[in-house]
């Protein structure tokens, strides 16, 4: 197989690819659906929902490098495969969940399957599919990935409805099950030839710093920003990720080469996808919130809103992947942001009043932003990376994006809750204001509860308005990092030489014995 015909069996490949990736976000869509419901389930607070969501977040994203050296050295399919076994294994122990606290313990656990899922995903298809291919067989995949987005909500908001919680971990299973047979089947072996190891000491820094930073940003709130514990949580997360920044320089088989952030493709895509997911990451999480709790809809209803993000992003892949053909990446990658951009202007308007329209407005213009500049990102962020990296650098690349979703549910949910606090009648108990949940709850209970009721949503309403006028900032800032730093259509860069030449000749052609079996 050459390079510039890819492997034959390459979009059969991607199908199998396509529903490995399709359990990690079904569940990630479905359980922001569930979030009211296993508040109710379990007297959760904001603060304990979040880390019901950022406990699988950090955990993926710590372990993201890690991951992706493991299926360099090891084999490409069998991280898969492990990765698989752990996340349906952990999804079956979350829906049997006694307390809060031991759903966020398999939440952790169903993080880091997914780690091992994700990066391993990306790499094979850097291998199979030649570089002209890249950007439809990553539209397909940004495709596929929003169906899921669409489907689980819908089937987790009729499970919550019709049964329980526990439901949007149960599907996992079969999911599993399904896409297992896929990679067992068609995947082929695929790994580095140089048999790179591990760096157990550099994979504590890099998870306890962003371990230690998302807790910080969900804390902040409830003990103050200038807390003690606050503090020096912040402070011990930035000396464990400037002390994996150090080990790595120093380090002559770095788990992560930084001469990569020296090539303006891969350091301005990451840096401009990172910058986006900072909100759109957060935005199902509080948008479920308003749909049920200030407009009064169903937990089914509510997945329905997933539907016009999903059919927005399908669109949008339609263009982006063959657009950077004709127009360039940098250009495919400004238009979807300031299109993104416009999608949270219409969130950010959102009010009591406001019925479903204006919602599926946003998501969607959201949606199809994301689909437009998604191939073209990621193409140009693995471009720069050699081959024989692939898993590698695809962990590079997921680890933005984590980091930039986990930051954002952490940071926006706490600037959320604080806003909320602020806008919130004086005199309310501290535990009726950690959440619209628990001022709903209280309120019940008192003879204004109508009053106080009415006064929380639309402090809800008022603080949802801020997050979202963020999401237009971090649009805009997206555009303009791609605008300014990426080459235009014509300039050709070249992936900094992270190996000797004769080396990255060898694992640089995808048919060699050594890196594909």
């Amino acid at each position: 197989m050459r390079d510039e015909e890819g492997h034959p069996r390459r979009w059969a490949i991607l199908v199998a690819l396509c529903a490995a990736l399709l359990v990690i976000v079904i569940d990630n869509t479905v359980l922001h659906v569930a979030v009211p419901a296993i508040g109710d389930a379990f007297d959760a607070s904001t603060d304990q929902l979040q880390a019901v969501i950022d406990a699988y977040v950090v955990v993926f994203a710590g372990l993201l490098i890690t991951a992706g050296v493991l299926s360099d050295r090891y084999g490409r399919r069998r991280t898969l495969v492990a990765g698989l076994l752990v996340f349906g294994a952990a999804s079956a122990l979350a829906a049997a969940a006694p307390s809060v606290w031991w759903l966020i313990a398999m939440r952790a656990l169903m993080g880091v399957g997914a780690a091992l899922v994700m990066p391993a995903t990306l790499a094979v298809l850097v291998v199979v599919f030649p570089e002209q291919e890249r950007p439809r067989a990553f539209a397909v995949w940004s495709a596929v990935a929003s169906v899921g987005m669409a489907a689980g909500p819908l089937l987790g908001g009729a499970l919550v409805d019709m049964w329980s919680w526990a439901g949007v971990f149960l599907i996992n299973v079969p999911v599993v099950a399904v896409a297992l047979f896929g990679v067992v089947r068609l995947v082929p072996e695929t790994r580095a030839p140089d048999g790179r190891g591990l760096d157990p000491f550099g994979t504590v820094l890099v998870t306890a710093g962003m371990t230690g930073l998302v807790w910080a940003l969900i804390e902040a709130p409830a003990y103050g920003y200038n807390a003690p514990a606050v503090l020096g949580g912040t402070a011990v997360a930035l000396m464990a990720l400037i002390g994996f920044g150090v080990r790595q320089h120093r380090s002559a088989t770095p788990m992560v080469d930084l001469r990569l952030y020296r090539d303006r493709r891969f350091s301005g895509a990451g840096f401009a996808v990172a910058v986006m997911t900072i909100t759109t990451g957060s935005t199902l999480f509080v948008l479920s919130q308003y749909l049920q709790l200030v407009l009064g809809y169903s937990a089914f209803e509510t997945g329905l809103a997933a539907v016009p993000l999903a059919a927005g992003v399908v669109a949008g892949s339609t263009v982006g992947g063959r657009a950077p053909a004709r127009f360039g990446p940098r250009a495919c990658i400004v238009a979807g942001f300031t299109v993104t951009g416009a999608g949270f202007v219409v969130l950010a308007s959102l009010s009591e009043g406001s019925g479903f329209a204006p919602v599926s407005i946003g998501l969607a213009l959201a949606g199809i932003g994301s689909g437009i500049a998604g191939p073209s990102a990621t193409s140009t962020v693995l471009g720069a990376v050699p081959p024989e990296r692939a898993g590698m650098g695809s962990a590079l690349n997921d680890t933005h994006q984590q980091l930039g979703i986990a930051l954002g549910v952490a940071g926006l949910g706490s600037l959320l809750a604080t806003v909320y606090r602020r806008k919130l009648p004086d005199g309310l108990p501290d535990d009726a204001m950690s959440s619209l949940g628990a001022t709903l709850s209280h309120a019940r209970h008192r003879p204004d509860g109508e009053g106080l009721a009415e006064a929380a949503r639309s402090a809800f309403t008022d603080a949802q308005s801020v997050t979202m006028s963020v999401g237009v900032a971090a649009a805009l800032v997206g555009a303009a990092v791609a605008l300014v730093v990426l080459p235009g259509r014509t300039t050709s860069a070249t992936a900094p030489e992270l190996e000797p030449k004769s080396q990255s000749a060898e694992a640089g052609q995808p048919g060699s014995q050594r890196d594909v079996e």
